[in-house]
């Protein structure tokens, strides 16, 4: 438990840091546990050390976990396909890669069935990158903002997204993106952008949540 409270310890150091710089609460910023390939006895260390919430990239490894771990919540930060809506829906209290209008309307229909509501992120993409990450590009948005408006049991919490390597703009664009739309909705949204390497940066452009995994758990 010693490694993993360890570089926990760094990361909110990091944080900490990097929020005391531009003038924010670190509370105000949530450090989300990706976990995907890592084995239960890794989360089971973490939640020692108090993570309870944990983001992985697929449904049949979620489900294995979660059965080990039943403290454990997840999210999915994966690519979604409609077929495995249904157990995603089940399973995560968070689905983080909304990026197509028929996976909307295809959750919207399921919730209602399962009598279930779960937080919904936007995956964006602004410049290209969907054939890596996958993410809606800007002018497919309206789309899927016009499917969930009216949905009580999709809550949109905000935009989630993999910006390029080493594009120093990126996050920028990101929260001038979140801002547009936040002007057009009339409501406040999330940004969930920034990994290990990159967390400062992410942070100082307004990043509300940072998604943390080879920091914490060490390399796969």
């Amino acid at each position: 438990m010693s490694n993993f409270r360890e570089r926990l310890g760094k990361i909110q150091r990091r944080i900490n840091t990097v929020a005391d710089v531009c003038g924010r609460d670190p509370g105000s910023i949530s450090l989300l546990a990706v976990s995907k390939f890592h084995p239960p006895e890794s989360l089971k260390e973490a939640m020692e050390c108090g993570i309870t919430h944990f983001a992985e990239n697929y449904v049949q490894e979620a489900i294995a976990k979660s059965e080990a771990l039943p403290g454990a919540t997840f999210a999915l930060t994966g690519p979604l396909q409609k077929n495995k809506a249904k157990p995603a829906l089940q399973l995560f209290s968070e689905l983080m890669t909304l990026d197509r209008p028929e996976l909307a309307s295809r959750l919207s229909r399921l919730v209602e069935e399962l009598g279930i509501s779960r937080d919904i992120w936007i995956q964006v993409d602004l410049w290209g990158e969907a054939s890596k990450w996958g993410g809606c590009p800007p002018e497919g948005l309206q789309s899927i903002m016009d499917v969930i408006r009216d949905s009580q049991r999709l809550p949109l919490k905000g935009f989630m997204a993999i910006p390029p390597m080493g594009m120093a703009t990126a996050f920028e664009e990101l929260a001038a993106f979140r801002e547009t739309w936040q002007q057009r909705l009339g409501q406040r949204l999330l940004l969930s952008m920034g990994m290990s390497d990159d967390l400062e940066e992410a942070i100082l452009a307004g990043s509300d949540q940072i998604r943390i995994g080879t920091a914490l758990f060490g390399e796969r």
